[in-house]
């Protein structure tokens, strides 16, 4: 698959996701050999003010496959400059542009899925980040504000006629947010309205759910969320069974006992003792719907000691 000049290995990608998809993650993931992994999404106000938050989320360091940036923002000036910003200090392979987000303190500010209320001023967006990126530009979008508007396809076609190199279409209207299912008939009306790569989001879980979004609704790839959710291993799984037909063997204990402390080693390695805070949501994921698995996470969240935190692990694993 090629985003613009960008070829990827596969047509596997980890979606931006904010608080989830940083360094040690994504990290984490190329382990498992997706085509293609994404950033926490960036304000474009938070680069131009030179917020330190923001500049920490664009840390690539040690990654082995194409890193998308995604930044989002209504002001089409700021969109410029956050551009030509990623493109001349950061190490970034993609710049991906969010018009998805459907988080009410993005949308109040008439950011991420607020903009499919309003084409002509997303298209002014689009065209600004494309005029000044010397990168292959992508949108993420929605189907619409709500399930009785569907404006992805027109978008789509205005965004290529603009420039961009992909079109990432989640299955749902921000009313939505994550509840109900995909649609796949509207992800596949958009990949039927545009001649760049179409990527489809939304629900894939597992090998069968993946090979059902790529031959349903034709799309050139897929987007991996919240079904990478301690799980890391989806996108290798995913790969094999596309490829072969057959499923790999399940995860081992001992497997997913070494990637959860690799991931610890990681995050206290790239952020330092906060990385042992951060690790608490993954860790719960990693263990969940193991034996004891409640209990195991409530005695690790008020440790803050790097040792402590291997040891209870180590213990957890030893007795499930």
């Amino acid at each position: 698959m090629k985003i613009g000049n960008i070829k990827l290995k596969n047509n596997l990608i980890l979606a931006p996701m904010a608080g989830v998809t940083d360094l040690p993650f994504r990290r984490i993931c190329e382990e498992f050999n997706p085509g293609l992994v994404c950033t926490e999404m960036i304000s474009s106000k938070g680069l131009y003010y030179n917020d330190h938050k923001t500049g920490r989320i664009l840390n690539t360091t040690g990654e082995t496959v194409p890193v998308s940036c995604q930044i989002f923002g209504s002001d089409p000036e700021t969109m410029a400059y956050a551009t030509k910003l990623l493109n001349t200090k950061y190490k970034i392979d993609i710049l991906d542009i969010n018009m998805g987000c459907p988080v009410p303190k993005v949308v109040k500010n008439g950011d991420g899925s607020r903009l499919l209320q309003d084409i002509d001023k997303a298209s002014e967006i689009i065209e600004s980040v494309v005029k000044n990126s010397n990168v292959p530009v992508t949108l993420k979008m929605r189907t619409g504000w709500d399930k009785n508007t569907f404006v992805a396809d027109k978008l789509a076609k205005r965004a290529e006629e603009l420039g961009v190199s992909a079109i990432t279409i989640h299955g749902r209207a921000r009313s939505e947010f994550y509840s109900g299912q995909a649609d796949l008939d509207k992800i596949k009306k958009v990949k039927e309205s545009v001649k760049i790569p179409v990527i489809g989001n939304g629900d894939i879980v597992d090998e069968k759910t993946a090979k059902h979004m790529l031959e349903y609704t034709g799309v050139d790839g897929i987007m991996i969320g919240r079904g990478s959710f301690g799980n890391p291993w989806i996108f290798e799984r995913i790969r094999y069974y596309l490829e072969t037909g057959k499923y790999l063997p399940p995860i081992t204990k001992e497997e997913r006992l070494r990637i959860i402390k690799k991931h610890i080693e990681l995050a206290i390695e790239i952020k330092g003792e906060v990385g042992i805070k951060e690790m608490r949501k993954h860790i719960a994921w990693y263990t969940k719907n193991l034996r004891n698995s409640s209990d195991f996470r409530n005695s690790i969240n008020k440790i803050e000691n790097k040792e402590e935190l291997l040891n209870k692990v180590d213990e957890y694993f030893e007795s499930i």
